[in-house]
């Protein structure tokens, strides 16, 4: 993933409605949710909610589509793995970072 592209997701998030919105969208999967549930769930005003989904889905973080007469917002996983990817890449000197039992990430 590009740095660019990176940083745009970042600064996509650190919002806090937008942060809850990706979250609620994570948690729900891949079927996503209508704004109006969104809004519901979240408590914020529809003209609000209006402005964090474009402002997510020009970051890539989520995708909207068209169902009958209401737009599903969901989140982009590819997108999201992308970032956390990066974030992480090279993480521990090179060495495995996944949780076990035995090792602990980056402690002598």
């Amino acid at each position: 993933m590009e740095t660019k592209s990176v940083i745009a997701a970042l600064a996509a998030l650190a919002q806090e409605s937008r942060l809850n919105t990706f979250r609620l969208l994570v948690q729900v999967g891949p079927q996503g949710l209508a704004a109006s549930k969104i809004a519901e769930q979240l408590d914020i005003a529809p003209s609000s909610l209006s402005f964090h989904l474009k402002e997510l889905t020009n970051a890539g973080l989520i995708e909207p589509k068209q169902e009958g007469r209401f737009i599903i917002y969901s989140a982009n996983f590819d997108t999201m793995n992308g970032v956390l990817s990066f974030l992480t890449d090279n993480c521990c000197g090179g060495q495995s970072c996944a949780p076990s039992a035995n090792i602990k990430c980056c402690n002598p």
